[in-house]
């Protein structure tokens, strides 16, 4: 009868002969499949023979060994220290290592099958009624407009523009070139809240979530772990290490990186670990500003701190600590916009409009900006996939669909803020400050201000009110009045009306090529005669695909 492991105990596995008893301390190593590194106890149990019997300190004498079982040399020296200092032969405890090397391999095999199968979060498989469900809301008008207001019954208070913003840049994460999100906000202000919340609109087995990442962990993950996954990062701050990778997963879609290590035989090579994008990076960090590179890889949004919307925040709580919250009705949301990210599918998308769109040229950094732009509209037609027709490119058989002028439209809503953002000389944090203190002047009807009575007033610290108001004198949208030491620093506002003219320069560039675009849509959309047409997925033969 053959011998088998015991491995009830995975740190003290054992293997028992007729006369030997063999024990791997510590168990094995689950990485390295190259090398099989032990620490083994070979002890004799049952002595065969009278002479030894009479001589009960031979077998009190066990032999404890570190070596490589794939090692031949570490295991012929294990071998013959075994036989002399056990006084046993050869031939079986070569047989018994050979057995137990055999039956390890087995069982390290069978554990790392276990242990990935446990990682993988298996994908839901949707019974015919949520599949229906699903689609039929794919097909609904105003797609845009009905999922803000679902994001919203879901429990994601208020930040209406930027929780739709977010939600679509999550589900670009199935396109070839994903987008990436950064959220800014003070400590407190709910920028975490609002990641989390979105990306539980997302199915689990699309992201990847962490509080914090280690230099080298995005490295070691496997080939294909990361592709087409949302990596969520709650502290950026605390992610400085592995920023680095990140930028370069998102640049080059791939990170590589080479190791050496020893083989069998003690000769090194390098080894090279190799993982796959694309992937949608989100993050969010309390910072003022971030690393350059980083910023232009990214849609940069601020939360809402008005009192206003402290208000909302505060009442939602309340009625969920009375339980007047229909926390059923949030959960039955979440799955229904779960399922629909289940039901999007990768296609190619052509916009017959893209070499019509321009930018604003306030914009800093044109080019990525830009680039941007043209993403994001894509990103809300892969959105629009259901209500799309398909056609096939005849000279390469590519199946895609088109952007539309409402597809433009909608993008444009969500990106005016944000090229409003990337055309603001100011940060973020302090244009929510300059906005606030321009209300609070006009509500007081005063002119003039000092550090301190902005300080009382917004009830700030007073480093962070002298860093705002340094940064806006620097670039000339407050000025000096007097500085008197006993009065302090007087500051006047420069011009209250500067923000609503780059708004509106930001507004119409936009509408103004809408409007073009609308017009010339009948002219565009010829085009595509040249291309086979398929019919629009109808909701009955939909949902029973």
């Amino acid at each position: 009868m053959a011998v088998q492991i015991d491995t009830s105990n995975p740190n003290a596995i054992t293997y028992v002969t007729e006369e030997l008893g063999f024990t791997i301390l510590g168990g094995i190593r689950m990485d390295g499949l190259d090398r099989l590194r032990v620490t083994i106890r070979i002890e004799v149990i049952n002595r065969k023979f009278e002479h030894y019997q009479n001589n009960p300190e031979i077998a009190a004498l066990p032999v404890n060994h570190n070596l490589d079982l794939y090692n031949d040399v570490q295991v012929e020296k294990l071998i013959r220290k075994a036989a002399e200092r056990l006084e046993v032969g050869t031939l079986q405890i070569t047989k018994a290592i050979a057995d137990i090397t055999r039956q390890l391999e087995l069982y390290r095999l069978q554990q790392i099958e276990e242990q990935q199968a446990a990682r993988e979060v298996k994908k839901k498989i949707l019974l015919p009624g949520e599949r229906e469900a699903a689609i039929n809301f794919l097909m609904q008008p105003s797609l845009m407009q009905r999922t803000n207001e679902l994001i919203g019954k879901a429990g994601v208070i208020g930040e209406a523009a930027n929780r739709l913003l977010m939600y679509i840049i999550f589900t670009s994460r199935k396109r070839e070139n994903p987008l990436h999100i950064i959220s800014f906000g003070s400590s407190g202000a709910g920028k975490s809240h609002l990641q989390e919340k979105v990306a539980e609109l997302i199915p689990e087995e699309d992201k990847v979530p962490s509080t914090s990442f280690t230099s080298n962990a995005l490295y070691y993950m496997g080939e294909y772990d990361l592709q087409h996954k949302i990596i969520l990062i709650e502290d950026m701050d605390g992610a400085e290490t592995v920023l680095y990778a990140l930028r370069e997963l998102i640049s080059k879609k791939h990170i590589i990186k080479l190791v050496p290590q020893k083989d069998s035989k003690g000769v090194t090579k390098t080894m090279m670990f190799k993982v796959n994008g694309p992937v949608t990076v989100a993050g969010c960090t309390t910072q003022q500003s971030i690393y350059e590179d980083n910023a232009n890889r990214s849609f940069l949004i601020y939360i809402d701190e008005s009192k206003r919307q402290d208000e909302n925040i505060m009442q939602y709580q309340r009625k969920k600590s009375a339980g007047t919250v229909n926390i059923a009705e949030e959960n039955q949301i979440k799955e229904l916009l779960q399922n629909t990210q289940r039901l999007l599918q990768p296609i190619q998308i052509r916009n017959p409009y893209a070499e019509l769109l321009q930018i604003p040229t306030e914009v800093f950094k044109p080019r990525r900006t830009n680039a941007h732009y043209l993403q994001f509209i894509e990103a809300v037609t892969f959105y629009h996939q259901y209500q799309r027709e398909k056609y096939t490119d005849p000279a390469t058989g590519e199946t895609y669909i088109h952007t539309t002028p409402e597809d433009i439209a909608e993008a444009n809503k969500l990106m005016k803020e944000v090229l409003l953002r990337k055309a603001d000389e100011l940060s973020g944090a302090c244009r929510n400050y300059f906005e606030q203190l321009k209300q609070l002047l006009q509500e007081q009807q005063q002119s003039t201000f000092t550090n301190k009575d902005i300080r009382k007033a917004l009830r700030l610290p007073g480093t962070t009110v002298r860093r705002y108001h340094n940064e806006l004198l620097q670039n000339g949208y407050i000025r000096l009045q007097q500085s008197e030491k006993k009065q302090g620093y007087l500051y006047e506002i420069v011009s209250y009306e500067e923000y609503t003219q780059l708004q509106n320069k930001i507004s119409s560039v936009l509408d103004d090529i809408l409007q073009q675009l609308r017009a010339t849509a009948p002219l565009l959309s010829q085009k595509t005669n040249g291309s086979m047409k398929h019919k629009p997925v109808q909701r009955s033969e939909a949902a029973s695909q």
